[in-house]
Formats: C-alpha cells, structure tokens, sequence
C-alpha cells in the first residue's frame, strides 16, 4: 500500500490548485519584473496577424477569462465530488502552466502587435488601456488564455455531472471559444501563441484523459460487460 498514493485516490486534495496558483502568480510577476535587457528577448510575429484586425469589443470575452477560470476551479474543488475528474483537472493546469512558465523562463519572448495610438472613450477602448497599462506585451507562448480555456472545456466534456447538461455544455464550448478569438483580436497574442496553446492542451487531454478507452461509463464498456464469454456460449 502507498498511503500517499491512496490520499490522492480516494478524497479530494483541495490544498494543490489554490497553493499552485500562488505560486504561479509569483513566478510570474518575477518573469514580468526580471529587468531582461530588450536584446534578450524574440519577438513572436506571424504574417497572418497583420490580416487580423483590432477589434475593441473582444475585451469583454477576453476578461472575461478571469471569471471563467474562478467558475472552473470552484466547480471542481467544492461542488463536483469525483475524485478521479479532479485530480485530472488539477494536473491538466499544472502541466501547462508550468511548461509555460519554464519556457517563458528560458526563452523569453514578447509581441510587438499593439496598436501604436488608442484612440476612444468607449468603455471597451477605455478597458484595453487600462489592460495595456498593467499588462506587458512579453512572457506570451503559448498563450495561457487558450491553454486553460480549451483544457476546462475539455475537462468539463469529460465530467459525468456537466454531461448530464448538454445546453451548459454548448455555452461553455462557445464562451473559451470567445476567450481564444479575443486574443489576437484585441491584440494581446500572435497566431503562433494561439495554435502552441491550443496544441499543448490537445496533447495533455490525450496524455491525461486518454479519450478513446473504454471505461466503466463509456458505451465501449458497457458493451463488452454485455457479450456473451465464448466459453459460456
């Protein structure tokens, strides 16, 4: 018996997302604050993001994001009761964003894509000064607004209780999918950033989830429990 082992199987270690978060928090405003002289850095462009016009309006789905990820992690740290989806859910973030963090580390990166002259009172043009002002333009592949938006919808797809919810899954499918236009539409990530994430988190649903195999819900499983054993045939 491995009683470690046995702790994380059989109830729920709320403990890890919350510490992990702080400490994520903290390494990455080290990496927003290092001093890095301007030659260290590789400037991520496409030629596509150039076609891609700003659009103020995205800010809403973009910030939007903050509130997307509290829904998610208070969902599956207090309300949903399944061990197993939580400890997915849990190593799905952490695996991204630390591979994010060590790579922002030793490969420091930045965008050059803002619009030089903001122009407008509107409260969306208002918002994304206000973003530019307290968000720096480095430390952006693979962009963690599309990794954590595409890893909660494909973490909430493959939760019993969210499942049982068609309508609340087809609104979470189309608001990360807001959140991963809203990125390079209001200029905070390159194409490149966008497909990284989106391939990282494909990745680790395939690493963690394994969809495709048979499990003790899936139809797969219920079939096989139904066959006849040749032998008692």
């Amino acid at each position: 018996m491995n009683p470690l082992r046995d702790a994380f199987k059989n109830q729920k270690q709320r403990w890890i997302l919350p510490v992990y978060a702080v400490i994520y928090l903290l390494f990455f405003e080290y990496l927003e604050n290092r001093g890095l002289p301007s030659g260290r850095f590789h400037t991520i462009h496409c030629p596509l993001d150039d076609l891609i016009p700003f659009c103020e309006i995205f800010i809403i789905p973009y910030l939007s994001w903050f509130l997307f990820m509290l829904i998610a992690f208070l969902f599956f740290i207090l309300i949903n009761e399944d061990v197993g989806e939580y400890n997915r859910f849990t190593l799905y973030m952490i695996a991204g964003m630390t591979i994010f963090l060590v790579l922002s580390y030793v490969w420091p990166n930045r965008l050059n894509l803002r619009p030089v002259d903001l122009q407008g009172t509107d409260i969306c043009t208002v918002l994304v000064r206000k973003l530019y002002t307290r968000d720096t333009s480095t430390n952006v592949f693979p962009s963690i607004h599309v990794y954590n938006s595409l890893s909660v919808y494909f973490a909430c797809s493959r939760c019993k209780n969210i499942r049982k919810h068609p309508i609340l899954l087809h609104m979470i499918r189309i608001w990360a999918i807001l959140i991963i236009c809203s990125t390079v539409f209001v200029k905070q990530h390159s194409l490149y950033d966008v497909c990284a994430g989106l391939a990282m988190s494909y990745c680790f649903y395939r690493l963690i989830y394994r969809p495709g195999e048979a499990t003790a819900e899936s139809p797969k499983s219920r079939i096989a429990q139904r066959r006849p054993d040749i032998d008692e045939v």
